[in-house]
């Protein structure tokens, strides 16, 4: 098998360590840690059908089961509260709830294990705004309905860094040293997404914007969805490596693809989506500390008597009665059973194939459209903040290394303003193997030594003492992370149909807007909340 650059950069650091060792000098002991999260085991026996049924005193009635406890699941619960239907259960597999959105916490910081911020909603986005509102994040909500954030809650200066040519620069597009060409690129980049974010169909819907279910369906836009982000920058000319470099950061950010693999729709979406209009900056950042686990606390807060973590689902089958859904417990090590009029199945499609019986009897034809890509985060616990050199850009929120296939890392403390001291640096590296089922195999045969030092041995680039500096490395792995946007498949049918009911199982998942972004999960969570509203007062 061909080695990448960082398990090339792993090997040599350690053959470096060994030098150092050697030469009489002890190389820095290396650092303590785990891999925690996601229960992939777990996970396996339950798709192998290998958990005991419930016995039949373990049955329950009740009028409605959530399937899924991450952000679809929890939004769907709470805008059922809010709506004044209280009758109802969360399943969640994990023994904490939010999915790629949770958090962790230490003595010296919270810090996120998957998404960390959240682009100030338009005014249009009213339920949004009303979740915002209620957690008091918000200063106002303006007369014509545009959002006010408090200031404390937006990403604070510095935001965003490159490490570029050796040094550390301000911003995330390498301008130092860039030729005539490749700024003039790169202005007129920025010109095509200001005329999309001003372009509006003949209902006046924008081509980009947040839900996607909101976006113009004229095929003037949708066309971009048959293409690939490559092609797009290709047909109009753009060979700077330094813009490609660009705008596939952007691509690997949000959705985890290269410009190859990533739809010209989705790429664009990153940039335009976020731009009200030509002439402005992009919606600013809202972040905490634990970044979106902030806003899975409240979720979970405001519907926690009816979650039930710890809990994973293992069949949901029609009856001419309702509908069955078997589940079990693992903290109790017992199956249940639950009578259903409704299910909200707030999980992935690919799980939807293996739970609900008439699914995994007869896989439906979309299903096979919904590829996943895999994903690693590692919290580094350090001890105190790594050397900068002289001319250096300072520590930011956002820190991202030049012509690497990680997406840098984030700095737990950056919003509580402390700079100095311990701190945790959370960073995030997608696996982009065209085939995702062989990036799942990549991540999962590699330990927590493995992934440590692939980390360290990434980081080092930038930050040469940052084995001196660190005490601990958690790493959560992701098989599943993030829906991929390829080509072709924003638009499709197979997405259209995903999310329409099946009888009383509706679906709701970030998955079915093609795009892994809190927004469509919340929305989606709220969508098909309102389904089972209408149908039970129908």
């Amino acid at each position: 098998m061909d080695l990448t650059r960082r398990e090339i950069l792993g090997t040599l650091a350690g053959a470096s360590l060994a030098a150092m060792s050697g030469c009489g000098t002890p190389p820095p002991p290396f650092p303590k840690g785990e891999i925690i999260g996601a229960s992939d085991s777990f996970g396996h026996q339950l798709r192998d059908g290998l958990l005991p049924k419930p016995a039949a005193d373990a049955w329950t009635d009740i009028p409605l089961v959530i399937v899924g406890g991450g952000v679809a699941g929890l939004s769907a619960a709470w805008h059922l509260k809010k709506s004044g239907f209280n009758d109802f259960v969360l399943l969640e597999l994990e023994q904490r709830a939010g999915g790629t959105s949770c958090s962790g916490s230490s003595p010296v910081s919270a810090y996120p294990w998957g998404g960390h911020y959240l682009p100030v909603p338009m005014k249009k986005n009213t339920q949004l705004i009303r979740l915002l509102d209620e957690m008091k994040i918000l200063e106002s909500i303006g007369a014509d309905g545009t959002p006010i954030v408090a200031e404390q809650f937006l990403v604070r200066d510095p935001d965003e860094r490159i490490f570029f040519n050796g040094r550390w620069y301000e911003g995330l597009f390498p301008s130092e040293g860039a030729t005539s060409e490749d700024l003039r690129q790169f202005e007129v980049f920025k010109k095509e997404i200001d005329q999309w974010a001003n372009w509006r169909d003949g209902q006046g819907r924008r081509a980009f914007s947040v839900p996607v279910a909101t976006c113009s369906d004229d095929p003037h836009a949708t066309a971009l969805d048959k293409i690939s982000m490559r092609q797009w920058l290709d047909s109009k000319g753009f060979n700077s490596k330094r813009l490609n470099w660009y705008v596939e950061y952007a691509t690997l950010d949000d959705h985890g693809t290269t410009l190859e693999q990533t739809s010209a729709w989705a790429g664009l979406f990153y940039f335009a989506a976020r731009q009200e209009k030509s002439g402005v900056e992009h919606q600013q950042f809202i972040t905490w500390p634990e970044g979106n686990g902030r806003l899975i606390a409240h979720l979970h807060e405001k519907v926690k008597a009816h979650v039930r973590l710890g809990v994973a689902t293992t069949d949901i089958a029609s009856t001419p009665e309702g509908l069955r859904v078997t589940a079990y417990d693992r903290s109790l090590n017992k199956a249940l059973g639950f009578r259903a009029k409704h299910v909200i199945f707030a999980a992935p499609q690919f799980l939807a194939q293996r739970v609900i019986a008439e699914y995994r009897n007869a896989p439906p034809p979309h299903i096979k459209h919904f590829q996943y890509g895999a994903w690693f985060v590692a919290n580094l616990f350090i001890k105190e903040r790594p050397k900068l050199n002289e001319n250096d850009m300072s520590l930011c929120w956002d820190n991202v290394i030049y012509d690497s296939k990680s997406v840098g890392y984030i700095v737990a403390t950056h919003q509580s303003c402390i700079d100095y001291g311990k701190t945790v640096l959370t960073y995030y590296y997608p696996f982009i193997e065209e085939n995702p089922r062989d990036a799942r195999t990549r991540l999962l045969a590699g330990d927590w030594a493995h992934w440590a030092e692939f980390t360290l041995a990434d980081l080092s680039t930038a930050h040469p003492d940052i084995r001196s500096i660190i005490e601990r490395i958690d790493i959560m792995r992701w098989g599943h992370a993030m829906i991929q946007p390829r080509a072709g498949f924003i638009w499709s049918d197979a997405r259209m149909q995903a999310a329409k009911p099946f009888g009383a199982i509706h679906f709701a998942h970030s998955d079915l807007s093609g795009m892994a972004f809190f927004e469509e999960a919340f929305h989606h969570g709220l969508r098909a909340a309102d389904e089972v509203l209408l149908q039970a007062r129908a």
